[in-house]
């Protein structure tokens, strides 16, 4: 859960490369995804270091992905217990040593509703002033996570402030332990009449609910015909060590949800109306310190994911063996009164990624691209038993095309060229020598694949890909140089010419320089979330190929030496050198014809084996 980022709390699908934002693709179409799921950046989210939390303003709730603790340690405090309009109240937050906090004034007859007055800084090194609904300075937040104790500011009463006002609090001792809207003293006007309600603090953490472990884990029958499923590898069993699985078993009202897959870190899937990261309706199930945390999130672009104020799940158990992280839960299928969880009974495209989880519960990256359902899908629908893939179609096409250009192709064609001159002398293929035009043809073949799949990342990123390092690069150095050749060798000079061998070295340069750095790229690209072929398979797979190549061309050196020096004892006259030269050369045609036999026999294995892993992604 595809394309690149760390989202604060969240797996990048969760970030992805090759995913991007709704607002991306109308903005930046060249900043796309992997990814679908946090995508996200290279490290650990971290929440908000710079306490820039002005999107948690209205409920107090730190975007961690984890429920607040239910009993304060810390202590706000009030100057005075009266106030009239204008009046400055020293408010002060202490107790034992937190990273975070957002301090606020409401209407103590209306803690859900919006901040109140505003506020004037005593120590401005650690904190800062925000503005939340639309309210200049009405609530104070830290400037970075350094440990504190002990913090002051004062609150400004505004002229039309309510007759009781009540602070809030909301603390972060660590990432994964905080406390929400902790009640502070009550302050009121001078006069004011008795508060008709009793002040609670509003519900702000998840609701939650009882959870289970699972005896056994999870099964593949009634796949296809009583639940719809997605396997990675394809018909893969959920109790194997190897399969990501999820399934979906209407049951009344409501659908059961089984996910399973090898993770000691977490395991998410999200709903989505595209194949981008953005307006996504996602399930995390998170193992922290061995327990397993099952949560909601809703993703807005590449934004912190937004938890529901309510835990929307039922009957949520879990289990965590083996190195397989397994669970599953109920959720209705409808859910009206929540705008972020989306009805069950829609075609969306389904994602589902893993990742690692640090120390303290923050969500990495994952290191591979999400695996994204084939189509559409309706979950409550026929029931359908369902692969995917975690490499977009376009982009394998464009791994697929550069191997065969760059591996076959172009090396067939240097081959041919380089030591099958004297193999067929004087045979003609439509007016010219039999190598030149196995070399020409070859030769321009690469040219035409190389241009198709040029194309092909840009039209599936809509732009420039800014996340896959010196791949994008060296592919745009080695499309220009493929250009290049044949442009050179349409005004190759006579064999005879006097610039005849300035034209062979620049020929020959550039090709070389062409086929080394198409390797390097292809070293590079193999890894990309994007496509992702088996690490350390592929490397040691493409080491062996260059040195098939290397050696055949070793080969082929070797004994186009030793019937050099063959023919040099048999004269040392010049002319019954060449004549003999001939005559030797002649003998090694067979040789050469069965070395070439051979190398391309093992070219194509070594291609079929990267276009089938390619297939398998």
């Amino acid at each position: 859960m595809e394309e690149e980022r760390a989202i604060v709390g969240f797996p990048p699908f969760l970030l992805p490369p090759p995913w991007r934002s709704k607002k991306d693709k109308m903005e930046s179409p060249e900043l796309a995804f992997t990814i679908w799921l946090l995508a996200c950046v290279s490290g650990p989210a971290d929440g908000y270091p710079n306490g820039k939390v002005t999107e948690a303003c209205s409920s107090m709730m730190p975007l961690h992905g984890h429920y607040p603790q239910l009993t304060p340690k810390h202590i706000i405090t009030a100057s005075e217990t009266e106030f009239r309009p204008g009046d400055h109240i020293k408010v002060t937050l202490s107790g034992p040593d937190f990273e975070g906090f957002l301090i606020q004034a409401r209407d103590a007859e209306n803690l859900d509703g919006p901040t109140v007055g505003s506020f004037m800084l005593v120590e401005q090194s650690i904190c800062q002033l925000l503005t939340c609904n639309h309210v200049k300075n009405s609530a104070v937040s830290h400037t970075h996570k350094s440990k504190k104790n002990h913090l002051e500011a004062y609150w400004i009463a505004s002229p039309n402030a309510p007759k009781h006002v009540q602070f809030l609090a909301t603390v972060v001792e660590k990432y994964h332990i905080f406390w929400v809207k902790i009640p502070g003293p009550i302050i009121s006007q001078p006069n004011a009449p008795p508060l008709t309600t009793i002040p609670t603090t509003p519900k702000t953490q998840p609701t939650s609910q009882p959870v289970s472990h699972l005896i056994k884990p999870f099964n593949a029958s009634g796949c296809g015909f009583m639940k719809f499923c997605i396997r990675n590898p394809t018909n893969c069993n959920p109790e194997a060590a190897n399969c990501f699985f999820l399934s979906f078993k209407p049951d009344g009202h409501s659908v059961i949800i089984e996910m399973s897959g090898p993770s000691e870190g977490y395991l998410a899937f999200a709903l989505s109306y595209d194949q981008w990261m953005g307006d996504d309706d996602a399930y995390l199930c998170v193992n922290e310190d061995h327990r397993i945390n099952i949560n909601t999130a809703f993703l807005r672009g590449r934004s912190s994911p937004v938890l529901d104020s309510e835990n929307t799940l039922e009957d949520m158990s879990w289990r965590l063996a083996d190195g397989v992280l397994q669970c599953s839960f109920r959720r209705k299928i409808h859910l009206s009164d929540n705008q972020r969880r989306y009805n069950l009974d829609v075609n969306y495209y389904i994602f589902l990624a893993d990742g690692e989880v640090g120390e303290g519960g923050p969500i990495y990256k994952h290191q591979r691209q999400p695996l994204i359902s084939n189509g559409m899908c309706n979950v409550t629908g026929p029931p359908k038993d369902l692969g995917g893939s975690r490499s977009p179609q376009l982009i394998k096409i464009h791994g697929a095309l550069m191997f065969v250009a760059w591996m076959t192709t172009v090396s067939i064609g240097v081959i041919v060229a380089r030591f099958f001159k004297p193999v067929w002398p004087h045979s003609l293929l439509f007016g010219k020598e039999i190598w030149f035009q196995v070399h020409r043809t070859l030769m321009l073949t690469t040219v035409a694949l190389t241009s198709i799949a040029f194309i092909l990342p840009f039209i599936y990123r809509g732009g420039w890909s800014y996340k896959a390092g010196f791949h994008p690069y060296l592919g745009c150095t080695v499309m220009a140089l493929a250009i290049f050749q044949p442009l050179v060798a349409g005004f190759r000079p006579s064999p005879h010419g006097p610039r005849r061998q300035l034209f062979n070295w620049v020929h020959w340069s550039t090709g070389t320089t062409a086929r080394i750095l198409a390797v390097v790229t292809m070293f590079l690209g193999m890894d990309l979330p994007a496509l992702k072929l088996p690490y350390p398979w592929d490397t040691y797979t493409m080491i062996g190929f260059v040195a098939w190549h290397v050696g055949i061309d070793v080969l082929l050196e070797i004994h186009g030496y030793c019937l050099i020096h063959k023919v040099e004892l048999i004269d040392d006259d010049r002319i019954h050198i060449l004549q003999s030269l001939t005559s030797v050369e002649a003998e090694g045609r067979m040789f050469k014809q069965i070395v070439l036999t051979i190398y391309i026999c093992g070219n194509i294995a070594f291609l079929i084996t990267f276009l089938a892993a390619i297939n398998q992604l």
